[in-house]
């Protein structure tokens, strides 16, 4: 006896009617916010938009819209009346464990893990200042990827963070530890030397949390012993690195003032050079056939040669600075007039976490003008992430990262420094109305 089809029917209809249900009470339950303000800078078109109109759901942008546009029912309004409106700053070049004060040999007066706690509070003080994403470019004891991960889990607030962990060099470079006597051992796990050694660093790094792989081409100012300017990995080796983190899909900064290795480290495919301070003509014209970016601290000279003696920085260090501070921004100014990708990166940790606004005037008396500034630190800072679907814009399918300033930032950039209004994913972490 065949079977009546109507059972099937209504237990069809039925089930159809409990999803609709779900996807409805789902759709209810959205976190929907809504955010208004007197003004917004676009940096992917480089413009300015007024009264602006932001849909956040779950924590990604749905709607880029002019004011009193339709908005969902039931959303949480924030407005940020005299506002303006920018992406959620990106710094491409802290070090959220060190601290500036605790120059030279002070730093041996605490213990290993004093570092985290360090950077647990250094990644409030960064976020408080407007910056939602930052890559750590180097950190001991794989305390990044530790903060990184205390953050993703809602234990301490802090930015969104790529990981480097330890940062790559050479025996006696400026990656390695060059203040202590041959009595006095230091581990270091990523010191590495020839390619097969540097290969299997590259390796080791990624399996322990590094999203980024950072190394040192060339010698530093913060290192004891060596020549700042000097190269310190060959172009074979550097290849070797550039090659082993690109197969893995990661990107690589390097950590290079002198002339030879920024240009070596181009020509091994880099994707960031760091500090890049004596970069000449050639270096420019090869950084723009390669599309590499150049990431230049251009501001904490004033504070190195400030504050470095009183917080014990070795002498050695100081000269190198006193050498090489006032190149370094007369080689940023000659970069940006000769056309190369540039993103904002301070070296943050040399000076103090949570200043990291104040380069952003520096950039501009150098050369640039207020709206390249914020796209170094936006729109430019996420294609060189590799995250331009999630960062860098106030754009649809893009991470609820907002940031809000009183006035105008395109007339006077400074006023990046005074950061009013945080949003990381669509929640408020700083609020001028607390």
């Amino acid at each position: 006896m065949q079977q009546s089809p109507l059972p099937r029917i209504m237990a069809s209809r039925l089930c159809a009617g409990i999803l609709l249900s779900c996807g409805i009470a789902a759709m209810a339950q959205a976190d929907t916010v809504v955010v208004t303000a007197d003004r917004m800078i676009d940096v992917l078109a480089g413009r300015v938009v007024d009264h602006p109109q932001i849909t956040i759901v779950d924590g990604r942008i749905s709607a880029v819209a002019a004011a009193n546009s339709a908005a969902p029912a039931g959303a949480r309004r924030v407005n940020l009346a005299g506002m303006t409106l920018l992406p959620g700053l990106i710094d491409m070049h802290t070090h959220l464990t060190s601290d500036p004060h605790y120059g030279g040999y002070r730093g041996l007066e605490f213990t290993d893990n004093f570092w985290t706690v360090v950077g647990v509070a250094n990644a409030r003080k960064t976020l408080d200042a407007g910056f939602t994403t930052v890559r750590n470019v180097g950190s001991r004891n794989f305390d990044d990827v530790a903060i990184k991960q205390g953050i993703e889990q809602g234990l301490v607030p802090g930015p969104r963070i790529v990981p480097a962990t330890y940062a790559i060099g050479a025996t006696g470079g400026h990656c390695d530890s060059t203040q202590f006597p041959p009595s006095v051992t230091v581990p270091h796990p990523a010191v590495a030397n020839g390619a097969e050694e540097i290969r299997q660093t590259v390796r080791k790094l990624r399996k322990y949390g590094a999203e980024v792989i950072k190394f040192c081409g060339t010698g530093g100012v913060l290192s004891k012993t060596d020549t700042v300017g000097a190269q310190q990995y060959d172009l074979a080796e550097m290849k070797a690195l550039v090659d082993e983190a690109h197969m893995l899909g990661l990107k690589v900064a390097v950590h290079a003032h002198g002339t030879s290795g920024i240009k070596d480290a181009i020509r091994a495919g880099v994707d960031t050079i760091e500090h890049a301070s004596l970069a000449d003509e050639e270096a420019f014209a090869l950084a723009k056939q390669h599309g590499t970016w150049f990431s230049m601290d251009i501001y904490n000279d004033d504070y190195i040669l400030a504050e470095g003696e009183k917080n014990g920085l070795f002498k050695e260090s100081l000269d190198k600075e006193r050498m090489i501070g006032l190149k370094q921004r007369q080689t940023f100014q000659a970069a940006v007039k000769a056309g190369v990708k540039m993103i904002f990166g301070t070296d943050a940790g040399v000076y103090p976490n949570g200043y990291n606004a104040r380069q952003f005037a520096t950039m501009v008396q150098w050369g640039m003008t207020s709206m390249q500034a914020i796209q170094a630190a936006t729109a430019n800072a996420a294609e060189a992430l590799g995250r331009s679907r999630d960062v860098g814009a106030i754009a649809v399918g893009r991470y609820g990262d907002l940031i809000a300033v009183e006035g105008d930032p395109l007339a006077d950039v400074a006023r990046l420094q005074s950061v009013a209004f945080v949003m990381k994913g669509g929640e408020v972490v700083k609020s001028p109305n607390p």
